[in-house]
């Protein structure tokens, strides 16, 4: 997947300037594709001038002109050629893993802060997922909103994003756990 995809479909939610576009990034399209600001406003900027997004000024009174994006009906056609596509299968490269896989012949204690430390991120970004969904939903149960939601597709990749995290901190716990039980074994 390139990251021209990844803006499509962000952009599907509606007009987004720049900056909104990176605020989406950050709460939603993170749990599954990151970018840094600088690739996201160069993409615009390639989207743009592939004629998959068009952008529009609106003049502010207070502030810098800015400017509106939204997909086109090219981009729409490059996102179903995108979907029709075969999908690839994920592959995950996390430097954590490694020094896991190293923990026999290095320090466990750095190992449990650093794993510590990944705790608390998937509770933050639990947390953040929660709320999203909360929001999207409305009053809504969430089996309401899946069955006649208007968009469910940005529902549907935090919940991945959600499953995921808690998988994270789950087996983070648990690997917390083994690795104390170790130490307590071998000291003895």
């Amino acid at each position: 997947m390139a990251l021209r995809h990844a803006v499509l479909a962000a952009l599907l939610e509606g007009e987004l300037s720049g900056y909104q576009l990176t605020k989406a990034f950050d709460i939603g399209v993170a749990n599954f594709w990151h970018a840094q600001p600088q690739q996201l406003y160069a993409e615009l900027t390639r989207l743009e001038r592939d004629g998959l997004i068009a952008g529009r000024a609106v003049v502010q009174e207070t502030r810098p002109t800015k400017r509106l994006f939204h997909v086109t009906d090219a981009g729409l056609a490059e996102l179903e050629e995108f979907t029709a596509a075969f999908a690839k299968p994920s592959f995950i490269r996390d430097d954590l893993l490694v020094k896991v896989q190293a923990a026999d012949h290095v320090d466990k204690e750095t190992l449990i802060a650093q794993l510590t430390e990944r705790v608390a991120f998937a509770e933050a970004k639990i947390h953040l997922f929660s709320k999203l969904l909360r929001k999207m939903r409305g009053d809504r149960t969430e089996e309401e909103f899946l069955r006649h939601g208007d968009r469910i597709g940005p529902y549907l990749t935090c919940l991945r994003g959600l499953a995921l995290e808690r998988g994270n901190r789950d087996w983070c716990e648990h690997t917390i756990t083994v690795l104390r039980q170790r130490q307590h074994t071998h000291a003895h």
